[in-house]
């Protein structure tokens, strides 16, 4: 017996034993369970009279039902539908689990860069805690890691609902520990995250590097694995990428199952933005499709964000969906970002892993190896910068068409040659390195 609902018959099924089928028609016949946690049971009344009736009158039989199904002590809360949006920021709160409906697995546009992961996702939300653990999620920001991570959570919390979890970004565990370090409280620290039967981590990358953090960090990945109980954690780098990373950690996490997820293809983008669009009950035309998908190569959040900026320009502004609005939404999003490299840095670093000069990329030697060092050049500053595909072919002296067709073929080199994903890696770290 897994589900919630599967819990609820069942109880049900057990008061129908001590009260008159009135009874169950008027108290019970509209109640929704909201979950179980900690050996709290949640149910949800529709009224403040039936709420007062339920915890007053039968509170008791109900808690009787559940020790019979679990064998265990529980308590009872009831609410109406006026008090759920409190209580679940009062959950929300207590296991770090956001609330984010378009985050499971049904929303996952699934695609080659991607299936592994989304595959040993869905094996892990099936068996937590037998299969796959660790499940160490990588690659760079935007591309769908904390979506997979969450979906983890939200199917395994739907389908048992007995279990507990923790969600915790890798900077929000060292600010935690921190401030339990200094209020004394060290032990609810621990207890918070080493008792749970799943323990979903964030960009775990930032604890590299912090040697009292990775120590406690090691002591709660040890208490969770050796309890037989599952641990996913992503990351923008693999282990063998943070040179800060301490060795304990770095074998315990490589010792699991470790996917990586590339930037999309462009039929998976496609895809994306279709979806996306679907979901916010608008319908882009294919070449305003097609061009957000060619303009954003990289990085799904911006993707999404374009389809939302559309979004509000239709709603808001009565605005005609053109290519003209696309260019603005494009602009409006990418200008949100961080650092941005300059091309120069790129072509540079980009040149110099291969072995060459920048002359060698931007001239015209047409050798294999310049030419493949030229491309990756190129899917670079796509994914890196702001230029446009005209304002790329102008840095190699050559057309659009050309830059369209170099970006495609490290895309499809990023699915089809083992050593490709480590290369982008390793010479986006090294232009990173250079802020």
């Amino acid at each position: 017996m897994n589900s919630l609902e599967d819990i609820w018959q069942a109880v049900l099924e057990a008061l129908s034993r001590s009260l008159t089928q009135t009874a169950m028609t008027t108290w019970f016949n509209d109640c929704k369970p909201v979950e179980i946690v900690n050996n709290r049971f949640v149910l949800c009344a529709t009224t403040d009279f039936k709420r007062n009736i339920i915890r007053d009158r039968y509170g008791d039989l109900l808690r009787a039902a559940l020790v019979d199904i679990f064998s265990s002590d529980f308590e009872l809360t009831v609410l109406t539908p006026d008090e759920l949006p409190d209580y679940k920021q009062e959950r929300e709160a207590e296991n770090g689990l956001p609330e984010m409906a378009g985050y499971t697995f049904d929303h996952f546009v699934v695609g080659p860069s991607n299936q592994f992961a989304y595959a040993a996702a869905k094996a892990v939300s099936e068996q937590p805690g037998k299969v796959y653990n660790p499940l160490f999620i990588y690659g760079n920001s935007g591309l769908g890691k904390t979506h997979l991570l969450l979906s983890i959570g939200q199917a395994i919390h739907h389908e048992r609902p007995t279990l507990s979890l923790a969600y915790i970004k890798g900077d929000s565990f060292i600010n935690d520990m921190v401030k339990a370090i200094k209020t004394g409280e060290m032990e609810d620290f621990r207890t918070r995250y080493r008792n749970v039967n799943l323990f979903l981590v964030d960009d775990i990358q930032f604890i590299a590097g912090k040697d009292s953090t990775q120590e406690e960090f090691f002591h709660t990945f040890n208490s969770i694995y050796e309890a037989g109980h599952q641990i996913v954690i992503t990351s923008d780098r693999p282990p063998m990428d943070m040179p800060l990373l301490d060795d304990r950690l770095r074998t315990r996490f490589e010792g699991g199952l470790m996917a990586d997820i590339q930037p999309p293809n462009l039929e998976t983008r496609i895809a994306i933005i279709t979806n996306k669009a679907t979901q916010l009950g608008m319908v882009l035309s294919d070449e305003v499709t097609n061009y957000i998908a060619e303009s954003l190569t990289s990085n799904i959040r911006q993707i999404e964000g374009v389809v939302k900026r559309l979004t509000a320009y239709k709603d808001l502004m009565n605005d005609e969906i053109t290519i003209a609005s696309v260019k603005r939404a494009i602009k409006d999003v990418i200008r949100v970002g961080n650092y941005i490299p300059t091309p120069d840095a790129i072509i540079g670093e980009t040149a110099r892993y291969f072995g060459f000069s920048a002359e060698d990329l931007t001239g015209t030697n047409q050798t294999k190896d310049i030419t493949k060092s030229r491309q990756v050049a190129m899917y670079l500053i796509r994914s890196l910068t702001n230029l446009s595909l005209p304002d790329i072919g102008n840095l190699f002296n050559r057309n659009h068409s050309t830059v369209l067709t170099s970006i495609r073929k490290v895309e499809k080199l990023l699915n089809t040659e083992a050593d490709m994903p480590a290369t982008i890696r390793n010479i986006t770290s090294n232009i990173n390195s250079r802020m």
